[in-house]
């Protein structure tokens, strides 16, 4: 194993932790650490899928373009997340840094083969797959069913869970107040949840005069009461 793996804040989340010491050894000769500020391109829709890799830090969207020229954002991908389409033509989606982002990358026919000769790799692909089918139906579900106040706290609550997961934190396990700069402009979450941006600052303000959430300023939020925030999220129409 190399020293880049064996440092690898992510090894046990990303999709090379099913494999032993042995097996990551030869996987790990493939990839390559990449570094993206804010803005700049992984992957372009349309083109083909040259690279796969792993978010090793910070966040990036998965987005497309309309048929009227605007943005839409689709996605979020979190340290440990997989990026890549193995076995396809192209991809659909853009995905760009939404913060200075640090990946292990590889080169698309070498992931290919591995997960070809490691199954436990591409079953654990296969596994995470039907998970993101399964956030994206749930989130469908909100969408259609939820209140203005329960996408915001929902998006706010998903935040933290994922930055749970990713960083280790006792106190975004929900430990004491939770404090992180949130990736994504106000326009740019009223874009991901369906409403306008006046109505996100709404619901902003809301959680703040209910206590359960500060805004010290900038992009910064902190969450005093995780089990308010969740329920908040579970509001209906």
């Amino acid at each position: 194993m190399t020293r880049q793996c064996s440092v690898c804040g992510v090894r046990d989340k990303a999709l090379c932790g099913s494999l032993n010491d042995a097996e990551l050894a030869g996987l790990s000769r493939l990839g390559v650490p990449r570094r993206l500020g804010r803005g700049d391109t992984l992957v372009r829709a349309d083109d083909p899928p040259f690279v796969c890799a792993n978010v090793q830090s910070g966040v990036m969207k998965i987005s497309s373009v309309t048929s009227g020229g605007s943005e839409a954002i689709v996605g979020l991908l979190y340290p440990g997340d997989f990026i890549g389409r193995p076995f396809a033509e192209a991809d659909d989606h853009d995905v760009v840094a939404l913060t200075d982002v640090e990946l292990c990358v590889f080169p698309r026919a070498d992931f290919e083969r591995a997960l070809a000769e490691h199954r436990q790799m591409e079953q654990k692909l296969l596994q995470r797959t039907l998970a993101e089918l399964d956030r994206a139906r749930r989130w469908l579900m909100r969408m259609g069913h939820a209140t203005a106040m329960a996408r915001v706290a929902g998006f706010l609550d998903d935040m933290r869970r994922r930055l749970a997961t990713s960083d280790c934190q006792p106190a975004l396990a929900g430990v004491g107040p939770v404090g992180f700069d949130l990736p994504l402009s106000r326009g740019e979450i009223a874009d991901l949840l369906g409403l306008t941006i006046e109505t996100v600052s709404r619901q902003m303000t809301r959680l703040r005069a209910a206590g359960i959430i500060d805004l010290p300023g900038g992009r910064a939020v902190i969450i005093r009461n995780s089990a308010a925030l969740a329920e908040a999220a579970e509001e209906v129409t």
